[in-house]
């Protein structure tokens, strides 16, 4: 029996169960008139229900309205209308009212109906009349004040940065945003709460780009299990700290390899993270340390690089809105270009990563982890939750009576990023002419699957080198492979779970919400610095950089040219369209940053071996002060007019100074 229709119709279901087990329990002895007639009276029955359900409309000949789960005051939202197959009036004119406001329509043109809003309330009727002013659709929608919408974003980030445990923190978010799904009603926590599981989680799960994060991290984990087993990572220590043998040096090799890794933020998290942690730990670097310089060197280079996989999302972000920005001719990939030189804070946190390895110097919660890691050879907090413990960490241990080679550890690593790039080139052709340019075909390309092949290719590279050498049987090789993939479980569960509470975000309309409420009209020249602070705090509250650009970016660029236009402004001057572009980018990446919530500092953190809210908590305050001199950049630059390169000498003198002010050593201890 159907699941759901047994949840559905508990009666039918149980009387039919009932006649069923007495038809199984009768005997088999010849049946009296009174079951004979009960019999022709089921089936009359039975046929009298199907001719009924005959004659009903079906579902592909009516009307249908289909809203958003809940909507919020004064926010535009759309409204899609399903029309019967055989709509005898083609074009015919029909009436949608929103409460108590009419809107003229035509189908079979407007099945779209966007711009939407309703003002207060908890309930609204949408109904669509035809032109005799019958009403042939109708819809209930939940209609919420805007603030609601940042509920959830709210008790997440606020219950992990107080009580330290974000996986809490994210179902707590989900739970309160499930509720809001549901509207203002007794019954909404109970059913909030029954569907964060099977219906956010799952849903999350259920996207295809999801799942290849989820695949690619526990290859990556089973691939550094192995590495680890056969004591090639061991290998790499022993050969590293032979010219980085100072916790500066190790931090600035760690961030070379991190701008290195150029061409994907999730494949540049994962294989820095993994593969610098012995090294960082055996120059006492914390793991904090090591979870800051790993993801202040992912996005931010993914970002401003020439060739990466950013660049096919933000060049179609970019070219829908050129677009509908009339008399600007000038093509997509071109104004993304001449946008890169404006990324401030991109360009200055890469500055401040290195003027922090350079010179020893930390300052706030990052001074004191750093302290604690030289002084107490403490690499994480006692109250820390790394994701690994000591006695799964023991299980990795190699053999120490086999050799400790760093090329089987070289190896796999080098066709892992190797083959990334490969499967960049060769997912990208796909439908691109021949000869395509190379940052057309990495902007056309399939990330995800390319680094599902170059992982399991590097898995297989590291289990024959271990084989083939003798150091690890075959089942040695499987049991480490394992234990790798195992210490990504924590990884996996807290994507899982931000990926649902993004998704959850989506549905309330927060990022809608919060460009509304930050995004009033302003001067043209202060615009850009304005559409950078709202990118970070849409994307500190949503932990998605790429889902605040998909909002902001088709919004800012026209608003801003339609600004110089009216103002009449040079339009064959485009500097405040490039910084326009790198603003609502640096604004997105500067946010995730700063989110407990964003997949980027999820990973950054857990592939580094850092407890996540430590890694949160020592951040901060450095992507605080690397945001702080982007925006005055983002705002002097087009109200002084001055030249990209001038703001960013400035900006990063002036964090040099901030440093060498109120930075000290860690191995101080005054």
């Amino acid at each position: 029996m159907n699941y759901r229709f047994s949840r559905r119709y508990p009666g039918i279901v149980s009387s039919l169960q009932s006649a069923e087990l007495s038809c199984k329990k009768a005997p088999p002895a010849r049946k009296s008139q009174k079951d004979q007639g009960n019999r022709a009276f089921l089936c009359a029955a039975i046929a009298v229900c199907l001719i009924f359900l005959s004659l009903l409309p079906s579902r592909a000949n009516a009307f249908e309205l289909q809203a958003p789960p809940v909507v919020l005051h004064d926010i535009p939202f759309e409204l899609t209308i399903t029309t019967p197959e055989n709509l005898s009036a083609p074009d015919a004119q029909y009436t949608l009212r929103v409460t108590n406001e009419d809107r003229e329509i035509s189908l079979p043109d407007d099945r779209l109906v966007e711009n939407l809003t309703v003002s207060n309330g908890l309930n609204h009727q949408i109904d669509l009349l035809n032109a005799t002013g019958e009403t042939v659709a109708t819809t209930q929608i939940k209609a919420l004040p805007g603030w609601f919408s940042l509920l959830p974003a709210i008790l997440a980030i606020a219950f992990a940065l107080i009580f330290r445990q974000v996986i809490a923190a994210l179902f707590l978010g989900l739970w309160a945003g499930g509720t809001l799904l549901y509207g203002v009603t007794l019954s909404a926590p109970w059913f909030g709460l029954l569907d964060v599981v099977p219906v956010h989680v799952l849903g999350g799960l259920q996207d295809s780009i999801n799942l290849a994060v989820v695949l690619f991290t526990l290859m990556i984990g089973g691939m550094v299990g192995i590495i680890t087993k056969n004591g090639g990572t061991a290998g790499i220590v022993s050969m590293v700290v032979k010219f980085a043998n100072t916790p500066q040096k190790g931090q600035a090799v760690t961030s070379g390899l991190g701008i290195a890794i150029f061409f994907d933020d999730y494949a540049n998290t994962m294989i820095v993270g993994t593969t610098m942690r012995p090294v960082t730990d055996r120059l006492q670097i914390s793991r904090e340390k090591l979870a800051y310089l790993v993801d202040s060197t992912a996005a931010t280079v993914a970002t401003i690089a020439l060739v990466t996989t950013w660049i096919g999302f933000v060049v179609a972000l970019i070219g829908d809105s050129l677009m509908v920005m009339d008399g600007l001719e000038r093509s997509a990939y071109s104004v993304f270009l001449n946008s890169i030189p404006f990324g401030f804070y991109q360009i200055l946190a890469l500055v401040f990563v290195f003027m922090i390895a350079f010179s020893g110097r930390d300052f706030g919660p990052m001074l004191v982890a750093e302290r604690r890691a030289r002084s107490e050879g403490l690499l994480s907090g006692t109250d820390s939750h790394p994701g690994e413990t000591k006695a799964e960490a023991d299980e990795r241990l190699p053999n120490p009576d086999k050799p400790k080679r760093a090329m089987n550890a070289i190896l796999p690593v080098a066709v892992l990023v190797i083959g990334t790039f490969i499967g960049l080139i060769i997912t990208g052709r796909d439908g691109l002419e021949p000869g395509a340019a190379l940052h057309e075909v990495i902007g056309n390309s399939d990330p995800f699957v390319a680094m599902m092949w170059a992982s399991l290719i590097a898995v297989l590279v590291a289990g024959c080198l271990s084989i083939g050498q003798n150091i690890l049987t075959l089942g040695e090789t499987v049991d480490a492979w394992f234990v790798g993939a195992r210490s990504m479980l924590l990884t996996v569960i807290i994507l899982s779970m931000a990926w649902a509470l993004a998704d959850v975000n989506d549905l309330l309309g927060t990022g809608p919400y919060l460009t509304n409420l930050l995004g009033e009209r302003v001067s043209v020249e202060i615009l850009p610095c304005i559409l950078f602070m709202i990118a970070a705090a849409t994307a500190f509250a949503t932990g998605s950089s790429w889902g605040v650009m998909g909002i902001i970016m088709p919004i800012a660029l026209p608003l801003v040219w339609s600004l110089m236009v009216v103002n009449g402004l040079d339009q064959t001057d485009l500097h405040l369209i490039y910084l326009t572009v790198a603003a609502v980018i640096g604004g997105s990446v500067w946010g995730d940053h700063c989110s407990p919530i964003s997949d980027t500092t999820i990973l950054s953190s857990l592939a580094s071996g850092c407890d996540h809210i430590d890694h949160v908590r020592t951040q901060i305050p450095y992507a605080t002060l690397v945001g702080a001199f982007a925006v005055a950049s983002s705002f002097f630059s087009p109200v002084l007019g001055l030249p990209w390169w001038v703001c960013i000498a400035i900006s990063g003198l002036g964090l040099l100074a901030v440093l060498m002010l109120v930075g000290r050593r860690s191995d101080a201890h005054s």
